[in-house]
C-alpha cells in the first residue's frame, strides 16, 4: 500500500528507487513487524489477561504445567497477525498474485484457529472445535486458495515437484498438484500446531523456516541467482521475501513476550496461520521438500504423535510416555528449557541443511 504510493513519485524524488529493491522492503517488513508486536504486546496482554482469555491446560499433561502455565493468556497469535499483515500492507506489492495468496492462507487459517481458541476458553478445557471439523475446513480453504491460485498462474513449472540435491530430478504431479499441495498446507499447519506445547518452542523455529525462505524465495525470482543455483526460475515470487521478513519480524517480536515464563501463548490463532502460510510459500517456491527437512522439528513432532495413535490403536501400548514428543521428555524428567533449547539448536541444524540443498544438486 504505502510501497505502491511511493512508486508515484520516483521521478520527482530519486530516492525513492531504494524502495524498488525486495532486500530494502524486507528489512522493513521485519522491522516494521516486530515493533509493531513490541509496542501492542504489553497491552493485548493487559487485556486479554482482564477479560480472562486464559489458556486452558491439558489435564493428561506434565503436572508442572498446571502450576507454572495456568492463568496465561492466550490467542497471542492475533498480536503476530496484526504485526505481519500491517508490515505487509505497507511495503508488500498487493497485487502480486503470490502475496494475496499467502494473505489469504495466513488470514483465514488464523480465523480457524480463533475460533478453536475460543471454543477452549469458553469451555474452559483443551478441547476445542473437533478433529474432524478442523481438517475438513483447512482442506476447503487450501483447496479454494489453490483454485484461485491456479486461474491466475498457469505455467507448467507450478506442477511440477522439484527433489533437492538432484538438478534433473523432476516430477509432473499433473491433475495430483492439488492434493498433493492441500496436504503440504494442512499437514505444515498442523505441525506447527502441534509444535507450539512449549515456552517458545514453536517460534523460533518458525523464525528459522521463515528466514530460509525469505532467501529463497528471493532467489527463485532473481533470474540471474536462480540461474547460478541452478533452480527453477519463477517470476513474481521474490515478493514473498517480504512477506516472509514481516513473520520474522512478528514471531522475534511476540518472542519478547512468549520466551520462558511465558506472558503469553500464541494459541491456534498463531499456530495454525503460521504454519499453514509457511506452507503456501513452500508450494509457491517450489521446494516443498526442502520445506520438510528446514521446518523437520515440525516433522517430527506431528510423525511422533501419528506413531503414538498408530501404535495405541493397534497394539493399545504407547511409544513415548506423552505425544507430541517434547512432553515425552518432560516426562522423562528434561527441564522444559532444556527441551526447548535442544530442539532450537535441532532446527538450526535441519535450517542450514535446508539452505545446504540450494548449491548441492
Amino acid at each position: 500500500m504505502l510501497y505502491e504510493f511511493l512508486l508515484n513519485y520516483i521521478e520527482l524524488f530519486s530516492f525513492l528507487n531504494v524502495f524498488k529493491y525486495i532486500t530494502f522492503r524486507t528489512g522493513l517488513a521485519v522491522f516494521t513487524s516486530l515493533v509493531i508486536v513490541l509496542i501492542i504486546g504489553g497491552p493485548f496482554i493487559r487485556f486479554f489477561s482482564n477479560r480472562k482469555i486464559l489458556n486452558p491446560i491439558r489435564e493428561d499433561g506434565p503436572s508442572d504445567h498446571i502450576v507454572k502455565k495456568i492463568g496465561t493468556p492466550t490467542m497471542g497469535g492475533v498480536i503476530i497477525l496484526t504485526g505481519l499483515l500491517v508490515s505487509v500492507f505497507l511495503w508488500g506489492n498487493l497485487k502480486n498474485i503470490y502475496v494475496l495468496f499467502c494473505l489469504y492462507i495466513v488470514v483465514s487459517f488464523g480465523l480457524l484457529g480463533a475460533l478453536d481458541d475460543y471454543k477452549k476458553i469458553k469451555n474452559g478445557n483443551s478441547s476445542g472445535v473437533s478433529f474432524k471439523f478442523k481438517i475438513i475446513t483447512q482442506i476447503i480453504l487450501a483447496i479454494i486458495g489453490l483454485m484461485i491460485l491456479t486461474m491466475f498462474i498457469d505455467y507448467q513449472e507450478l506442477r511440477n515437484l522439484y527433489f533437492p540435491f538432484f538438478k534433473n530430478l523432476i516430477i509432473n504431479l499433473g491433475w495430483f498438484f492439488i492434493p498433493f499441495s492441500v496436504f503440504v498446507i494442512v499437514g505444515s499447519s498442523n505441525a506447527v500446531n502441534l509444535t507450539d506445547g512449549l515456552d517458545g518452542l514453536a517460534t523460533v523455529p518458525v523464525i528459522l523456516v521463515a528466514g530460509c525462505f525469505a532467501f529463497i524465495s528471493y532467489v527463485t525470482g532473481n533470474i540471474v541467482f536462480s540461474d547460478y543455483l541452478q533452480i527453477t526460475y519463477i517470476e513474481g515470487t521474490g515478493e514473498i521475501a517480504i512477506f516472509c521478513g514481516a513473520v520474522i519480524g512478528a514471531c522475534l517480536g511476540f518472542l519478547w513476550f512468549n520466551a520462558p515464563p511465558a506472558k503469553i501463548f500464541m494459541g491456534d490463532t498463531g499456530s495454525l496461520s503460521l504454519g499453514g502460510s509457511l506452507g503456501a510459500v513452500g508450494i509457491i517456491t517450489k521446494h516443498e521438500i526442502v520445506l520438510a527437512i528446514t521446518g523437520g522439528l515440525f516433522v517430527l513432532e506431528a510423525f511422533s504423535v501419528m506413531v503414538q495413535v498408530i501404535s495405541f490403536k493397534l497394539t493399545g501400548k504407547r511409544i513415548f510416555k506423552m505425544a507430541p514428543i517434547h512432553h515425552h521428555f518432560e516426562k522423562k524428567g528434561w527441564p522444559e528449557s532444556t527441551v526447548v533449547i535442544r530442539f532450537w539448536i535441532i532446527s538450526i541444524i535441519l535450517a542450514m541443511i535446508g539452505l545446504a540443498t540450494l548449491k548441492l544438486r
